[in-house]
């Protein structure tokens, strides 16, 4: 099978949907021409034109209300925001309208767009452009939170949640964009709400999202070695959550690791360790629950700073040996 990168899986994705379907469209800053921040929609608006590939001012309020009233007039808008951070000036839209619509009018009107929201650390960006602010939007009933870390897994989601009924906040976590890996020509969805176990081990269950299942996959080659085998499961949608996946994977191996990028106090990983700790696989463990996460502190712009700020391989193999092991 042919390779791609994250953000040409992500790009192909959005050219078979408008292909397909008249009513997707593209809308956010610096989309058109110059192809976006991170360069993922390069090259469309030559092929779909400015009236589908709509470059905005900088008003992410602005983009988030324009995606919400196509939505609701029966277009199926996916709107960039430059880096996740700039959410925070599209709250009233994404949480008080958008996430509520549905419910307040009895089902009769639908809100499919999606949100394209590059995320996270590693870049260098700084405190005001490096945040993981996935668990906002998971709190809030009415909206779906996507998560990919793999390019087959961008393609199939984003084309899956384009074709959903409801707001979907698609999360990207940036240092994903050159990563490779296969993923098919042709059009394919992987169903929101539905998890995947990225590697079967039988000693615990690393459970981690976007660029920390990478991480995680590296860590237990590395354990591998060492005799320890870990199985790594990836949740890709937060919300809905394929619970059920991960309660089997805890039941078998009864011992749990949860690493995510976001800052620790009220990550997901606290939502997850509830989960587990409430359904049936709490009688398997053989070990607490542990989280790894990141630190409760703005990202740092120092690079050193920030490498010590988030998860990192070796910080996923010391807490996967110790739990392993019987040291927590």
């Amino acid at each position: 099978m042919r390779e791609l990168s994250y953000l040409e899986a992500i790009r192909e994705a959005l050219q078979q949907e408008m292909r397909r379907d008249p009513r997707v469209f593209v809308i956010g800053e610096d989309v058109g021409v110059y192809g976006g921040a991170f360069g993922v929609t390069r090259g469309l608006v030559e092929e779909f034109g400015e009236q589908r590939i709509i470059d905005t001012p900088i008003s992410e309020l602005g983009i988030a209300g324009a995606i919400t009233g196509a939505a609701l007039t029966g277009m199926r808008p996916v709107g960039e925001i430059m880096f996740m951070d700039f959410t925070t000036l599209a709250i009233e839209q994404l949480v008080n309208q958008a996430a509520k619509i549905r419910f307040m009018f009895g089902g009769t009107a639908t809100v499919p767009f999606v949100l394209r929201c590059p995320a996270g650390s590693g870049t260098g960006a700084a405190a005001q452009h490096s945040q993981s602010l996935e668990n906002w939007f998971v709190h809030v009933p009415g909206l779906k939170v996507v998560m990919p870390s793999t390019p087959y897994d961008a393609k199939g989601l984003l084309l899956a949640a384009i074709r959903d009924d409801n707001p979907v906040i698609f999360v990207e976590q940036k240092l994903l964009y050159k990563t490779r890996g296969p993923v098919p020509e042709e059009d394919y969805t992987v169903p929101l709400g539905k998890a995947d176990i990225k590697r079967a081990g039988r000693d615990l269950t690393i459970v981690a999202t976007g660029v920390m299942v990478a991480r995680a996959l590296e860590a237990a080659e590395q354990l591998a070695r060492e005799g320890i085998e870990v199985e790594v499961v990836d949740p890709r949608t937060l919300k809905p959550l394929d619970a059920e996946l991960i309660i089997q994977s805890v039941s078998k191996t009864g011992r749990v690791l949860i690493v995510h990028e976001a800052a620790r106090t009220g990550g997901y990983g606290g939502e997850l360790a509830a989960i587990i700790a409430e359904s049936e696989a709490f009688d398997y463990l053989d070990a607490p629950i542990v989280r790894l996460a990141g630190r409760d502190m703005p990202i740092p712009y120092n690079r050193t700073l920030e490498y010590h700020t988030v998860p990192q391989v070796e910080n996923i193999v010391e807490a996967a040996r110790q739990l392993a092991q019987g040291r927590v």
